[in-house]
């Protein structure tokens, strides 16, 4: 049986590594700890999210571009869909008590993000403007200078087997 101990690292592209360790290393706060210069002229730096986890970047100056809507989210929370095999977003680990702070953090960078705290929910709208039992998540949607979609995310409740009710959705055959 395979046993992992969980994520060590997710490694993205940026399209410049300076401005990504800058972004990274000074207003998410998180440790540069390795850095690679790869043989094709590339470089492969991982920062310190936390727990043991890790966000790492390749750059390479012959990079494709970004491709929103592709590749990436073109706007959250209404234009969020991705190509099959994207990654959609990233989201962080953080204290419910830590949110408010992280705004306030994010507006001071000048960081496009979400003006509000996210309430997820089960309703048909998915969130709710304010908090109530039924919130399992609060969150903050922002992006970084490569536009990745990122979200500071703070679970709020435990989860049970109530919490597993919908069938996994397929393809339509062709009919």
């Amino acid at each position: 049986m395979i046993r992992t101990k969980g994520i060590n690292h997710i490694a993205l592209v940026c399209r410049d590594m300076a401005e990504t360790t800058q972004f990274y290393t000074q207003v998410l706060q998180m440790p540069l700890f390795k850095t690679v210069q790869l043989p094709d002229g590339g470089q492969h730096f991982f920062f310190d999210a936390g727990g043991g986890n890790a966000v790492a970047f390749f750059w390479w100056e012959d990079a494709p571009p970004a491709a929103p809507g592709i590749a990436s989210v073109k706007k959250f929370p209404f234009d969020a869909k991705t190509a099959v095999g994207s990654m959609n977003h990233l989201a962080f680990d953080m204290e419910e008590a830590e949110l408010e702070a992280a705004l306030e953090r994010l507006e001071e960078a000048g960081v496009p993000h979400t003006h509000m705290v996210f309430n997820h929910d089960d309703s048909p709208s998915g969130y709710a403007r304010e908090m109530h039992e039924g919130v399992f998540v609060r969150s903050v949607y922002f992006t970084d200078p490569n536009g990745i979609m990122l979200e500071f995310a703070a679970t709020t409740r435990s989860f049970g087997p109530e919490d597993v009710r919908h069938a996994p959705a397929t393809l339509a055959e062709d009919a």
